[in-house]
């Protein structure tokens, strides 16, 4: 019901927004989700072709991370390799693609116009922004155990979590 309350609440409560501006509205939420599937299918054309190919025209910089894990039917230790991508959307942030994720929500949020309707309708993208600024937090946490000095080389050429230049 969080995901669906500003839609529910239009139901009963026209926006009052004019054609135009629900439109521009609408079309900036679809840059939302038409960039943040880019965004994914940039990371998986970079792993399937284990970095043999262009992101945005140029040949992509990345870090190859290599880590260990248990094998569990031997016991073993195992070294695994992971390329870590820091070019195209990657490069500009770790978690960019949560950004375009926000703009949507944002802008779904939007069209149910909090300034004639009230705060409520908000609801949704202020919970999924404090959800995906945590998951970017627990990722950090993750990537810095897993990965180790190699995550932080990744750090320092992607210095930005979500927003590119703010966080």
């Amino acid at each position: 019901s969080v995901y669906t309350f500003h839609s529910r609440f239009l139901v009963q409560n026209p926006s009052r927004l004019s054609f135009n501006t629900a439109l521009g509205i609408f079309i900036l939420s679809m840059a939302g989700v038409l960039l943040n599937y880019a965004a994914d299918r940039e990371r998986d054309i970079f792993r399937a072709s284990n970095g043999k190919c262009k992101v945005w025209g140029s040949q992509p910089k990345y870090i190859t991370a290599k880590y260990t894990i248990v094998d569990r039917k031997t016991g073993k230790e195992v070294e695994k390799t992971s390329l870590l991508l820091a070019s195209g959307f990657w490069g500009m942030a770790r978690h960019f693609q949560y950004f375009f994720e926000l703009t949507a929500a944002y802008c779904w949020c939007l069209l149910a116009n909090p300034f004639q309707n009230g705060i409520l309708v908000m609801f949704y993208a202020v919970f999924l922004t404090a959800l995906l600024v945590d998951r970017a937090k627990r990722d950090t946490d993750k990537c810095r155990l897993k990965y180790g000095k190699y995550y932080q080389e990744y750090c320092e050429l992607v210095p930005y979590k979500i927003v590119p230049g703010v966080f």
